[in-house]
């Protein structure tokens, strides 16, 4: 896949999908709930306990601290208390599905990524059931 169009997707799949969740399923509040989704963007600061803080090819998923399983479940969670748990609830698994969708396009793209990676196992079973080779 170009690299291009997966950023695209990536950074849609961040700021103008909350857009459209927001919009269709809160349509009175939608603004509020736009704003409380994008906050919940705010996971991403457990980038900054990595070492490196960067790594281009690094899967997220179940590597940072907010990005685990264990997180995952809290995140889910948090879809069974009122407003505004809920909606936060909602963005943070977006945000999860989100960052999976890239490490899932950089595993098909790239030939090696991942080999020691901690999602690499979901990544594989997820390719065979759509029968694509990846990594």
């Amino acid at each position: 896949m170009n690299p291009t169009f997966q950023t695209f997707i990536h950074y849609f799949l961040h700021l103008g999908a909350p857009f459209f969740i927001a919009f269709l399923f809160f349509r009175k509040d939608w603004k509020r709930v736009y704003l409380i989704l994008l906050a919940t963007m705010l996971v991403d600061l457990d980038h900054l306990l990595a070492d490196p803080i960067f790594q281009a090819n690094r899967c997220g998923i179940n590597f940072h601290p907010l990005h685990t399983y264990w997180a995952m479940l809290v995140y889910v969670l948090l879809l069974f208390f009122r407003r505004p748990f809920r909606i936060i609830g909602i963005g943070l698994l977006f945000h999860m599905f989100t960052d999976f969708v890239d490490c899932f396009l950089t595993y098909l793209a790239c030939d090696g990524c991942f080999i020691e990676g901690r999602t690499l196992v979901v990544l594989e079973a997820l390719a065979s059931v759509f029968g694509v080779a990846g990594g």
